[in-house]
């Protein structure tokens, strides 16, 4: 039961055939057996996910399931708030953090469709990183190979769900985590269009988005969470339980392999995504390899702008307690705290140059179709790809959360051991339409393996998993 998707198991309750009290228990077993192994879960709830699946069990019976997730279980990032359970964002320093008293707007959406949750999912410090390093929760491992990162900073989230702990997972995504994880790991995620899950606190940058083994749940997800919420300035949007594919014909696509300073892709994942793209050509897209649509280094603004948000962070963290972070976010909101204001509006004006450049470019497609990320992993423990410069592997999805784009990420292949993720952009409010372009695009790739233990993974299997 643990490797059917979110549709599959509606499906099962709904003809009768499944029961969310089986399944419940099968995941939490998993759970008992694997998540030790790769460290994507804490606060793991299993009496109350067992009273949550016994009343879903018998909502079903009764032919009156609470909504269209009802006795689906679903796990919940560190740093979004759900009523009971302790937000830590990841830091050694809120260890001791009080249990939050209301949730926010994307668990109450979850919990209102009779979504079970479970268990709340690691992060790294302050959701900083890209990677599933953190002070509080220690390393997240790749469970397609536990020498490799998750990516972050929706770490464990995207971890749970390729390792079957749980069919569905929400993260947020400041600068790539959602994407970054779902692409290390293996699955479907949208970023989606600023506005369209409503959250809290409200940040102009950041957002909410759903992490899936599939595309179809993805969808299943963003009609829950697009709902709007009375307490959130974002307004939601309205977004359909089920998706068609697109028809991709005389659809253009830009292929773009380079922005700004971000590292080169490397041969393996460009190769991967040159054959992503000859699957779009084959469903009747027009496929046109752009030059670098980002024409200046930004990379550095954007690295001056997320240690700012570090120190401000800080500084609202009691003054004792204050070093119990990792090193690399002790270093990063020092250099925060350093910035001029001056400093700090070079930046901005830098990100909103590129965050332009980016928009001009998708504008004149119907997609721009790129890497999630430049490099196909890095070993579990480290900090980015490259420790000195933790978010240089971030280029190709970071601006996109500055222009307020939508973008899907989708396993197109393996490096290795390694998943590689697409992805795809679309113009502000796009998002149903680069839903059912993922959803053509995944029935149409060569198949891929649904989970890593199923094809005896090396590392899984060393590690008894």
């Amino acid at each position: 039961m643990w490797t059917l998707s979110a549709t599959e198991l509606l499906q099962g309750y709904r003809d009768g055939t499944l029961s969310p009290v089986d399944v419940m228990q099968a995941l939490l077993d998993r759970c008992d057996r694997i998540n030790p192994k790769i460290n994507a879960l804490y606060e793991i709830d299993a009496a109350g996910a067992m009273q949550a699946a016994r009343a879903s069990a018998a909502r079903w019976q009764a032919g009156a399931p609470m909504g269209p997730l009802d006795g689906v279980p679903c796990v919940v990032k560190d740093s979004i708030a759900v009523k009971g359970t302790q937000m830590k964002r990841g830091l050694k320093a809120r260890e001791d953090a009080a249990p939050d008293t209301e949730d926010s707007p994307p668990a109450a959406r979850l919990r209102e469709a009779g979504a079970i949750l479970f268990a709340k999912s690691t992060m790294p410090d302050m959701g900083f990183l890209g990677a599933g390093v953190s002070s509080a929760h220690g390393v997240t491992r790749n469970p397609w190979d536990l020498s490799l990162n998750t990516g972050g900073s929706s770490s464990g989230s995207a971890a749970a769900v390729a390792a079957g702990l749980a069919p569905l997972s929400i993260g947020s995504d400041v600068g790539g985590s959602v994407r970054l994880p779902a692409s290390h790991c293996g699955l479907a995620t949208l970023k989606p269009t600023a506005g369209v899950i409503p959250h809290l606190p409200y940040s102009r940058d950041r957002v909410a988005g759903p992490i899936t083994r599939t595309m179809a749940d993805a969808v299943l997800m963003m009609s829950v969470l697009g709902q709007p919420d009375p307490r959130a300035f974002e307004p939601g949007a309205e977004i359909p339980a089920q998706l068609a594919p697109l028809d991709l014909t005389g659809k253009r696509i830009g292929l773009m392999l380079a922005i700004g300073d971000s590292p080169e892709v490397a041969p393996e994942v460009a190769a991967l995504i040159r054959k992503a793209a000859e699957v779009f050509r084959a469903l009747g897209a027009e496929i046109t390899e752009i030059d670098n649509p980002v024409g200046f280094p930004f990379l550095r603004a954007l690295h001056t702008y997320f240690c700012v948000k570090a120190a401000g962070e800080r500084a609202g963290l009691p003054e004792d307690r204050r070093g119990e972070m990792l090193e690399v976010l002790t270093r990063s909101a020092d250099k925060g705290d350093a910035f001029t204001a001056l400093d700090f509006a070079k930046a901005l004006s830098t990100i909103e140059k590129a965050q332009l450049n980016i928009a001009r470019a998708t504008a004149d497609f119907d997609f721009l179709l790129s890497p999630t990320m430049p490099l196909p992993n890095y070993p579990a423990e480290a900090v980015g790809a490259d420790p000195e410069n933790p978010h240089d592997h971030v280029g190709f999805t970071a601006l996109l959360n500055q222009s307020a784009q939508p973008a899907i990420t989708a396993l197109c292949g393996f490096a290795g051991t390694s998943p590689v993720g697409l992805q795809l952009i679309g113009s502000a409010g796009q998002d149903i339409e680069l839903l059912r372009a993922g959803l053509a695009y995944e029935a149409a790739r060569d198949e891929m393996p649904a989970f890593p233990d199923e094809i005896g993974a090396p590392a899984i299997m060393a590690a008894g998993v």
